[in-house]
């Protein structure tokens, strides 16, 4: 074990930091090259160990299984029984961040031509309580026990032996719905149910140091090689988080119930998921993960281990919800009804309020220049709010729904341009159907993070006292809720603000004043885990629609929500900041106001500052001098006769929401 994972695990178990999600886990989206290329993914590969799973998205390629124990030339496919094969210029090399690709010659890894260009890969990362790889030679005898360094008792272990033709076999705690799983096996590149075989793993249970092998050829032929990959299930004893105590791996199994809407609930909120049917042959294993498209209410891509078929987005399979998943439709793959189903399943992170508002929030624009509408934010976007400085909607898109709103508009969800978020990681592409390269695009963009941001889809009940459950581990400060399904007249955005209070609401999409109705907030503050609902409401809760809801709160020295009373002097507002704002969103609440937004890429300077309006479509003003900057926030100008009212009116009460 390494000195990192030594001193994560000693941490862990006093209390301390345990490593974050993303520090073990991580879902690359990329563009092959034909040439070498390096993925930067986060995962300390050269130094702590783990495995890379690539397959082309649009292409019938195998898939391509690379991990550091049997080094970087060995790969295998899960879709075959091959014995491992050789290649030189697939993954050329781990590194601490991710690792380097070749001009790849068996299109597993990195080519571009006119069959495949595009590529997903999950990387492993080994660590306690998480993931292990462990390699060893078959004896033929069964009882054989082979050590591990998994910290906790597996799972699921896929095996696979490398030295000949022979297909995976797969352990599940879940296979035989839980009872004496270790006499149960499932191939992994078959799409056999469950058989009973005590020859795989000598019907007994691993445990957290060994496992053990039977004499079947799939596990323990003798003098034949193997790999092991364990995967940890976390039950309440998880050590990774800030305080070294959440889950983040769960590996279980459910009934199908044969209707849309099967609950699981994990305790988190997923953001990759294996599922496959022990109980009826026939049904493919499927992968799921939200880069490439998990979105509520709309077609989810999926990709199938035991085939090297192109990625499928033809229904809408699973939701991600903020405590598991559920299911969508009646597909036999994922919910017949009576049938078990095993699954594995990460938690979406990160797990630790962020200090940076670079790594959570992105503000640029488009004039010509060369990124054409093509963003590379240096994060995943979990939200983006785009529009053009002249006259145009305030488009709103969600990865959670992969589909758009208007902020100024009462109109239900349209669909966006398809690869806004699922091209390429780090990337909010807006230039396919949508502005192509059009000028003067401003692009905002949001990544969910605790105490900073989270975005939740949920379906009204019409019911006065809804709980609707979030992941942003504090109190929201300000919540957005907008109907996903229904536009129109009584469908207007609805705010609220802590300043304002659970009696009082106001509208996104207007310049309103604020107004008292139990029916939005139900006279109920939220928590740190939900959000309660007023009814029947159709801005927030009629029965059978569906909603979007984002959530803002304050995270020291990134994000600010508050408000303040105007004096018509200039006037300081601290944020906690430590070099100003770089985006600030105003609302005058008393009185009618408009939602004005200030950037730093259009400018917040001592003169005069270019301004949109989320409630209008109107061309950007810039006429009068409304902030200035601050070190720790920003200055509200000083009001004269000569100035805009907008956000310093004497005697005036103003919310206002600004980042870092």
């Amino acid at each position: 074990m390494s000195v990192s994972k030594i001193v994560a695990a000693a941490a862990s178990s006093a209390g301390g930091a345990g490593l974050d999600v993303d520090e073990v886990f991580s879902t690359t989206l990329y563009s092959g090259t034909n040439a070498n290329q390096t993925i930067t993914n986060g995962i300390d590969l050269s130094g702590e160990g783990g495995l890379v799973w690539t397959k082309a998205r649009d292409y019938g390629v195998g898939h391509g299984l690379v991990d550091t124990v049997r080094g970087n030339t060995k790969y295998l496919e899960a879709n075959g029984a091959d014995a491992e094969a050789t290649t030189s210029v697939g993954i050329t090399a781990f590194n601490s961040t991710g690792y380097n690709l070749g001009a790849d010659d068996t299109w597993k890894f990195n080519v571009s031509n006119s069959y495949v260009s595009e590529y997903v890969s999950w990387t492993f990362r080994k660590s306690p309580k998480f993931f292990d790889i462990v390699t060893y030679t078959g004896n033929g005898t069964a009882g054989k026990t082979v050590a591990h360094n998994l910290g906790s008792v597996p799972g699921m272990i896929i095996f696979k032996k490398t030295s000949a033709a022979d297909n995976w076999a797969v352990y599940h705690r879940g296979a035989n719905g839980g009872t004496d799983p270790e006499d149960y096996r499932l191939e992994l590149n078959e799409n056999f149910a469950q058989s009973n075989r005590d020859g795989f793993l000598n019907d007994t249970a691993p445990t957290a140091t060994h496992f053990t092998v039977g004499d079947g050829a799939l596990s323990n032929t003798n003098g034949a090689t193997y790999v092991a990959y364990l995967f940890a299930h976390n039950n309440n004893d998880g050590e990774f988080g800030p305080d070294g105590d959440q889950d983040i791996i769960k590996c279980g199994s459910y009934t199908g119930t044969g209707s849309a809407g099967n609950s699981i609930n994990l305790g988190f909120e997923p953001q990759w998921l294996m599922v496959k049917s022990a109980t009826r042959s026939g049904q493919n294993w499927e992968m799921f993960d939200n880069m490439r498209g998990v979105p509520t209410g709309g077609n989810t891509s999926e990709l199938f281990p035991n085939t090297n078929s192109a990625e499928r987005s033809a229904f809408n399979i699973i939701n991600f919800t903020a405590t598991g998943f559920e299911t969508a439709t009646t597909l036999d793959e994922t919910n017949e009804n009576g049938q078990t189903y095993i699954f594995m399943a990460i938690r979406r992170g990160s797990l630790n309020t962020p200090d940076d508002a670079t790594k959570v929030f992105h503000v640029n624009s488009y004039s010509g220049n060369s990124n054409s509408n093509v963003y590379n934010t240096g994060f995943n976007v979990d939200m983006n709010i785009n529009t053009m400085t002249s006259s145009s909607p305030r488009y709103l898109l969600s990865r959670l729904t992969t589909k758009y709103l208007e902020t100024n508009t009462t109109a239900s969800d349209g669909a966006g341009p398809s690869t806004v978020f699922n091209s390429e990681s780090n990337v909010v592409n807006l230039n396919q159907s949508w502005w192509a390269n059009t000028n003067n695009v401003m692009s905002y963009s949001w990544k969910r993070a605790p105490s900073y941001f989270d975005v939740v889809a949920y379906t009204g009940t019409g019911s006065a006292g809804l709980a609707v459950n979030h992941n942003l581990g504090v109190v929201p400060e300000m919540i957005w809720v907008k109907s996903r399904s229904h536009g129109g007249t009584f469908y207007d955005w609805a705010v609220y603000h802590k300043d304002l209070g659970n009696t009082k609401y106001l509208f996104l999409n207007t310049n309103a004043v604020a107004a008292a109705n139990d029916e939005y907030w139900n006279n109920t503050s939220p928590t740190s885990s939900v959000f309660s609902l007023g009814g029947p409401s159709t801005r927030t809760n009629e029965s059978g629609k569906t909603y979007i809801a984002y959530l803002f709160a304050t995270a020291p020295n990134v994000s600010k929500v508050g408000s303040y009373t105007a004096n018509g002097n200039a006037q300081n507002i601290d944020c906690g900041f430590s070099s100003g704002a770089r985006f600030v969103l105003i609302k005058r609440y008393d009185l009618g106001g408009h939602w004005f937004v200030f950037d730093t890429v259009r400018g917040i300077v001592s003169g005069n500052d270019p301004n949109l309006q989320l409630n209008e479509n109107a061309a950007q003003e810039s006429t009068y001098d409304h902030i200035d900057p601050y070190s720790a926030g920003f200055t509200v100008a000083a009001y004269d006769d000569d100035d805009s009212p907008y956000v310093n009116q004497s005697g005036a009460s103003y919310i206002f929401y600004a980042i870092a």
